[in-house]
């Protein structure tokens, strides 16, 4: 590497470093709406199971009792996450609620962020470049500051592509079963990988949701996973919409479904053709999911931030690049305040390009037999 190059990957590095830092000062700040208010509501809901049994874990009457007991000042709302959530911040029930809710954000985004650090394959600076630019968007400390549960489910995404390339398929699909946490997210990367081949990591896959399914049923009983169903099958929240068909598109009824039908077709037929590219595979499948999902926050971007990063990682061209850094500079918090950021519903038109290319890719004619893996010799 020349020295112009070092300097200007240096250079690079300090940006994102800084777009993190902005992220991390003025988001709670400024751009308000909810300081921890949903790990406030998984640990009343957490509280209730522990308190009152895990089958009243979704009476939402008392979840929002224990949500006043809490925090006051902060408002109730319904508890909709799977049982994995309450279940994962109950150890943190006993301490006090900012202690709790400190020691919850310290963890997601250490685990979002050791994970990318671990996982790549780029190395010296050019590592932390896409390590820190993954981070860099708005909605990763966004994530962090309501407490969301999302950049535990990226985090699993991340790990699970370098066990994928080390050919532990078996560790990957029990990885990947944290996607179970928040399931709208991602829940197209396993049937990726099924379709890409990758059938240990699938069976794997099938058989940890499995295991966790039946820990839920005794542990909720009968009632519990009625309760839990009849919330599913309820009207979907208001104000979810922005990064659907619905705010992105105007389309709904069976417009949207035709389109997420097509979405998904798209998606696993890329990661078809990318049998020898596992991250890829996943990187399809996620974007397909955060197309297709009726019900995503602005949060839910850090599975967005996690495809990217994972393309970034097996695409090194800078025609893969620069779209892509641009995406992050698009997420910049500062673009966001100072008015210049895209509004929330075109990020959904950076899905559409980044599917559309994965897609163009996998089924481009080649003139060689095969493609290698990362860190593997091609076929001879």
């Amino acid at each position: 590497m020349t020295v112009s190059q070092r300097t200007w990957m240096r250079a690079g590095l300090a940006v994102t470093a800084v777009a993190v830092l902005l992220s991390a000062w003025y988001h709670p700040m400024h751009l308000g709406g909810g300081f921890s208010i949903d790990f406030h509501t998984y640990l009343a809901a957490a509280r209730v199971g522990l308190q009152a049994g895990w089958p009243h874990l979704y009476d939402q009457a008392l979840v929002a009792v224990e949500q006043d007991r809490l925090v006051p000042t902060l408002w109730s709302q319904p508890y909709l996450s799977p049982p994995g959530v309450a279940w994962l911040v109950a150890p943190l029930a006993p301490l006090p609620y900012w202690v709790a809710y400190g020691l919850w954000a310290v963890l997601t985004f250490a685990a979002f962020a050791t994970a990318l650090a671990w996982a790549g394959v780029s190395t010296g600076i050019s590592r932390w470049i896409a390590v820190v630019g993954a981070l860099a968007p708005w909605w990763v400390l966004h994530a962090v500051s309501v407490g969301q549960v999302v950049p535990l489910v990226a985090a699993g995404v991340v790990v699970s592509w370098r066990l994928l390339r080390e050919k532990k398929d078996i560790a990957a699909g029990i990885v990947l079963a944290s996607i179970l946490l928040k399931p709208n997210t991602a829940f197209l990367a396993p049937f990726a990988l099924l379709v890409a081949g990758r059938y240990r990591a699938f069976a794997a896959w099938v058989g940890a949701c499995a295991v966790i399914g039946l820990i839920a049923v005794l542990t909720l009983g009968v009632d519990g996973v009625s309760a839990y169903v009849q919330q599913l099958l309820a009207p979907l929240p208001k104000g979810a919409d922005s990064l659907t068909f619905k705010g992105a598109l105007g389309v709904t009824g069976v417009a949207a479904i035709v389109l997420r039908v097509v979405v998904v077709g798209i998606a696993l037929a890329a990661a078809f053709k990318f049998r020898t590219s596992p991250g890829l595979a996943l990187a399809a499948g996620i974007v397909g999911t955060l197309i297709v999902a009726p019900y995503l926050h602005g949060s839910d971007l850090c599975l967005l931030s996690a495809a990217a990063w994972i393309v970034w990682e097996e695409r090194t061209s800078l025609a893969w690049r620069i779209p892509l850094a641009a995406g992050w500079i698009a997420g910049s918090p500062y673009l966001l305040l100072v008015g210049l950021g895209p509004s929330l519903n075109r990020f959904q038109l950076m899905e559409y390009a980044l599917l559309i290319a994965l897609l163009v890719v996998a089924w481009r004619p080649r003139h060689l037999t095969g493609t290698a893996e990362l860190r593997t010799r091609a076929p001879a």
